[in-house]
């Protein structure tokens, strides 16, 4: 790792520049942040986990034609993923109440909401990603319009085909979050998913019992955490028996 070169360190990944033109390769850490970085620790084996979770939804995603910055898998803890630039704005989907949500308007956790709720947030720690409108996003040139109308497209698909992928394996999709990028191509651009999707950026509660699966665990010492990530990953049928060692990526996405 150290003789690459570090373009980014985000809280729980790294980003070295890629092998060729326009990729990069993309580190998944055990480090673990809970509200805006004030509570830190490690969860062991979270990195190798997220890694092979993140691959298999985003491949999944491109199966059906969701365009995504993922490229193909490299080893237990690398992925190769395109070089986008990155909108800044988390794209929080809610279909249940919880977390913040549920803090802000007093509604209990685990409240059906009457339709899936869509909220922006501007990605900058030292302000706590404040929520955002589109109004501020228009005005400060974070995206146009025109983006907002294809990251909320791409997002209720996405949150189509994850709530029923995971509610085939017994997880309810409780709420996420995405972010998305402009991949450029000579002149041409694209709206793409890029980050990850892992139960970092997801609250997954078990269907029968509603037994935390995310980072929840760690955020509230619920204890557990690596098995719940580890139970996730045996759902969807990528953990094997001997645990979370090193498999084989799926091919290429072009």
């Amino acid at each position: 790792m150290a003789r690459r070169k570090q373009i980014y360190e985000g809280k729980a990944k790294v980003l070295f520049e890629g092998p060729e033109p326009g990729t990069l390769v993309q580190y998944f850490k055990d480090d673990a942040t809970a509200f805006n970085n004030k509570k830190r620790g490690t969860i062991t084996g979270k990195g190798v986990l997220n890694n092979r979770i993140s691959e298999y939804l985003m491949t999944k995603l491109g199966e059906i034609g969701v365009p995504t910055h993922f490229v193909r898998r490299l080893n237990m803890r690398e992925q190769l993923v395109r070089e986008v630039e990155i909108i800044p704005l988390e794209v929080v989907v809610r279909n249940v109440a919880a977390g913040g949500l549920s803090q802000r308007f007093g509604i209990p956790e685990g409240t059906a909401l009457p339709r899936t709720i869509v909220e922006y947030c501007y990605k900058n720690d030292e302000l706590g990603d404040p929520m955002v409108s589109e109004e501020h996003i228009t005005a400060f040139g974070w995206a146009t319009i025109q983006d907002l109308d294809e990251m909320i497209s791409l997002t209720l698909r996405i949150n189509d085909f994850l709530t029923g992928l995971f509610l085939g394996i017994g997880i309810r999709l409780v709420d996420f979050k995405i972010e998305f990028g402009r991949l450029w191509t000579g002149d041409d651009m694209q709206i793409v998913l890029a980050d990850e999707i892992s139960p970092d950026s997801c609250r997954l509660w078990d269907v029968k019992t509603n037994e935390k699966m995310d980072k929840d665990r760690f955020r509230r010492d619920l204890g557990n955490v690596e098995e719940a990530y580890q139970e996730v990953a045996r759902r969807l049928g990528i953990l094997p028996e001997g645990g979370p060692r090193d498999l084989k990526g799926p091919n290429t996405l072009q």
